[in-house]
């Protein structure tokens, strides 16, 4: 594709940056927008993945045709086979009318599958099945129905690591990913990351009737050595806060320090793990998880070599009172009994107990109201309702 037309695109979809990474993603977007083959759009959380796919709707063959989004990690696991291949009447409960499903509806056109690797195993089965012959079947039917809809999925999982995990098909992942489109992370795209910072700005600066922000040049190289771990949606968050409550139009280094944590010295758990050490997190909560398994590990090595020293003592003949690290966390417990990270320090818990106990009280935290609890962990919905009835929490 040449540069005029790429530009066209990007103008007429609001697609900012010049980045090598970008430029190659919405050309592949655009050469495998004509043909039927599946698309599979990866990226990290925030770069912008669910353009592509209405690319690739309005460039393809089927634009006269319906284009529907559906974000599979957003339905829970009970009800996710009869939102996209529908049910009928009495199916199961609450089931009062019968229903068509994304697959019958969208006939012709576009489906987007968003969190594609949020799908249960079962669905993951169905999904495969209308992937090779286009058949599909109703929940609480037997009837075969014909679909023909072209699939554009995205995921910001790490496929092969679901697939050797048990999580994700592997037959489903080849199936999915014939075309596949890496969307670049932003930390990665340079210069772009001060266009887009251009842009929210004068958005703010238009709809509010206000003075826009303008970058140093510091500013500007302190703007993209930043890691941007929630990439474009980060970035625009803290334009908009900044143009809201920054007092100076100028922003230097140190004004931009008030809005975004130095990599090296935040204590922020989006931005641990994004340096080039082994360990690759996927969410918070296992790093959370890391960091009480270390806690417990210094605990444990601290109890050693109290004990040691103890031992030291005696062989000395000094009298003592015997204190271990546990000892200590008892007295702490006694004294704040609210202090439950300790007491799970102490009894040793295992990472299912722990992720058990935070879903318990983070449902305590947010009246049972499983939306906020999901949002409060970091989960998607689905995901929450398989674990509340894994661990038991439903009541």
């Amino acid at each position: 594709m040449n540069e005029s037309d790429l530009q066209k695109i990007k103008q007429r979809y609001q697609i900012i940056g010049n980045a090598d990474g970008l430029n190659r993603a919405l050309d592949v977007a655009l050469q495998v927008a004509p043909t039927d083959l599946s698309v599979l759009i990866t990226g990290e959380n925030g770069v912008g993945k669910e353009i592509f796919p209405r690319i690739i709707h309005d460039n393809s063959q089927r634009k006269g045709k319906k284009y529907f989004a559906v974000n599979c990690g957003s339905i829970p696991e009970g009800t996710i086979d009869s939102e996209l291949f529908g049910h009928e009447r009495g199916a199961f409960t609450g089931a009062v009318n019968e229903r068509e499903g994304y697959f019958g509806v969208a006939n012709g056109g576009t489906l987007f599958l968003d969190e594609v690797g949020e799908l249960p195993l079962s669905t993951q089965a169905r999904l495969l099945r209308v992937l090779e012959t286009g058949e599909y079947i109703r929940v609480g039917s037997s009837e075969v129905r014909k679909t023909n809809v072209r699939i554009v999925a995205a995921t910001n999982v790490n496929i092969p690591k679901a697939i050797s995990e048990g999580r994700f098909r592997e037959d489903l992942y080849y199936r999915l990913n014939t075309i596949p489109v890496h969307i670049p992370p932003l930390r990665e795209r340079g210069e772009d990351v001060v266009m887009l910072f251009r842009k929210f700005a004068l958005e703010m600066s238009e709809k509010y009737n206000m003075p826009p922000l303008h970058l140093t040049e510091p500013a500007k190289q302190r703007l993209m050595a930043y890691s941007w771990p929630g990439n474009v949606r980060q970035l625009k968050n803290v334009t908009e806060n900044m143009s809201v409550t920054s007092k100076e139009r100028e922003i230097t280094p140190e004004i931009l320090d008030n809005y975004i944590p130095r990599d090296n010295q935040s204590n922020q758990l989006t931005v641990v793990g994004h340096d080039n050490q082994s360990h690759n997190y996927e969410s918070e909560r296992e790093i959370l998880y890391h960091i009480l398994f270390d806690l417990r590990r210094d605990m444990t090595e601290l109890t050693r070599k109290v004990e040691q020293q103890s031992e030291q003592i005696k062989e000395l003949g000094v009298p003592h009172v015997t204190m271990s690290p546990t000892n200590q966390i008892d007295d702490i417990s006694n004294t704040h009994p609210k202090d439950e990270y300790i007491e799970e320090l102490q009894d040793g818990l295992s990472m299912k107990d722990i992720e058990k106990e935070s879903i318990r009280r983070a449902l305590e935290r947010n009246k049972g109201i499983r939306k906020a609890t999901a949002a409060d962990l970091g989960l998607s919905e689905r995901t929450l309702y398989r674990k509340i009835k894994d661990y038991g929490l439903d009541n």
